[in-house]
């Protein structure tokens, strides 16, 4: 282990090992950090007004309620019933 250690200090100079670990450190201490301030819900952007409020309206209105598959099979089971 200690020849490795000595064939790394070698090769890359003492400096240049102090520089990879302080840049290790500073990346691990980071990522705790962000880790740790992150909070429980994640922020709501604001939503982009284009001021064009009355297509935004009727865009909504345009869209088809969604319906289950049951509530269907019920509604065609009820209408079935009242045929006979």
């Amino acid at each position: 282990m200690l020849l490795i250690a000595l064939v790394v200090v070698l090769i890359f100079g003492a400096g240049r090992i102090a520089e990879i670990g302080k840049g290790l450190g500073e990346g691990i201490r980071n990522f705790k950090k962000g880790i740790k301030d992150d909070p429980k819900e994640p922020a709501q952007l604001p939503e982009h007004d284009d001021g064009d409020d009355e297509q935004d309206q009727e865009e909504e209105e345009e869209r088809p309620a969604k319906v289950s598959k049951k509530d269907v099979k019920k509604a065609e089971k009820k209408t079935a019933d009242d045929d006979e």
